[in-house]
């Protein structure tokens, strides 16, 4: 189980709204040096805080808690120390189903590990700036959709990375300094809820101010989907739809860390700031553990 100081740090990155992978071992054997209960947290670079086994273990932990980021789904993954027969280092999977992964370590000496990768994604974050019924009716139907609706007032809020969207909804009221906030941040949606002739007119407002073009295209009005909404839920149905569709463009292209082969014993690992690496004619090469790396410079020593 986690410890009071990881708890502690799990619950600032969550309030942080950044995300993660708990990691808890529910199953070891031995010689392994890992014990059920053992916990880790690993972060979205693949940096891991705690403990779920050596270094061997950890580089498999590493390399399935970001997958389970991109996912967003849960996953058990069993570690095993490499069986009879000549298995591939390449492809270490040897079982796979539903919840749950099989894999072949190199260089795990001895004994299975089991270990729960729960991934902790936030909510993305969508601003509504507006007191009327259609920001109400956005604020009530996102939050069935799984984003975190937050309602601000007076143009002003504090975007951070990871936020997805803005809707104005104000008609008039606080548009300009929040949609200037919004493009600004870099929002992968901004949204004005406006007719046409008035969106036309806030876009020359801004413009005026001195907004660049590149920016101003980038704000959709009217906002949401032409589905021939006339009510405020309709309206809101067509804008969360446009939110949508926005969402899952942008996460089918995640920021991946970079990974590499360990050219020892082959193992895929997650180049960390401390993952072991070595420069030969030029080129860097990166290690499970210090074993493998001082295997390396033995091999190219004599080589040379």
């Amino acid at each position: 189980m986690m410890s009071a100081a990881l708890s502690r740090r799990a619950e600032e990155l969550a309030r942080r709204g950044e995300t993660f992978v708990s990691a808890t071992v529910v199953r070891a054997q031995r010689p392994t040096s890992a014990e059920a209960g053992n916990a880790a947290i690993v972060l979205a670079d693949g940096t891991i805080e705690g403990f779920v086994g050596g270094g061997c273990a950890e580089h498999s932990v590493r390399v399935y808690a970001l997958k389970a980021i991109e996912s967003g789904e849960p996953l058990l993954l069993r570690i095993l120390p490499f069986g009879e027969g000549e298995p591939d280092p390449a492809h270490p999977e040897v079982a796979r189903e539903p919840g749950a992964v099989t894999v072949e370590n190199p260089c795990l000496s001895g004994g299975a590990i089991e270990v729960f990768l729960e991934p902790v994604v936030p909510a993305p974050r969508v601003f509504v700036e507006g007191d009327l019924p259609i920001s109400h009716a956005l604020v009530r139907m996102g939050a069935e959709l799984g984003l975190d609706m937050l309602a601000v007032a007076g143009g002003v809020f504090a975007p951070r990375p990871g936020d997805l969207a803005l809707v104005v909804a104000g008609h008039g009221r606080d548009e300009l300094p929040a949609l200037r906030l919004g493009l600004e941040a870099g929002l992968p949606y901004v949204g004005l809820v406006a007719s046409r002739k008035r969106g036309h007119g806030v876009l020359g407002e801004l413009r005026g101010d001195g907004v660049a073009q590149a920016l101003l295209d980038r704000i959709d009005t009217p906002a949401g989907l032409d589905i021939g909404s006339r009510t405020a839920p309709e309206i809101a149905l067509s804008i969360l739809a446009r939110i949508v569709e926005v969402r899952r463009r942008e996460a089918t292209a995640p920021v991946q860390p970079i990974k590499a082969v360990d050219p020892v014993c082959g193992m895929e690992v997650v180049v960390t700031a401390d993952t072991p690496s070595a420069v030969h004619d030029g080129e860097t090469f990166y290690f499970c553990r210090e074993g493998c790396r001082t295997a390396f410079e033995q091999q190219h020593a004599v080589a040379d």
